[in-house]
């Protein structure tokens, strides 16, 4: 799989749960928090649609499924293995 396009998910991964983690701004502006929510998971799908023939197998299971979380450890343990 291309480094490039495995820091690419791995940081927009990690920019989704930096979101979800902000309950300041969800408490203060819920609308703003669910649209800043909206495009990086957006921007995840993009990614992946675009770059999915290049991806292992269980990291497109992960990501087909919406199993962000379980996605960001799989690129984090192939970086370190």
């Amino acid at each position: 799989m291309d480094s490039f396009i495995k820091s690419e998910l791995a940081k927009l991964l990690r920019h989704r749960l930096g979101i979800i983690a902000d309950h300041a701004l969800r408490d203060r502006d819920p609308g703003e928090h669910l649209a800043q929510l909206s495009s990086v998971s957006g921007a995840i799908e993009k990614a992946f649609q675009e770059h999915r023939k290049g991806l292992p197998p269980r990291l497109c299971h992960f990501l087909s499924q919406a199993s962000f979380h379980k996605a960001l450890e799989y690129l984090q343990n192939e970086t370190e293995g």
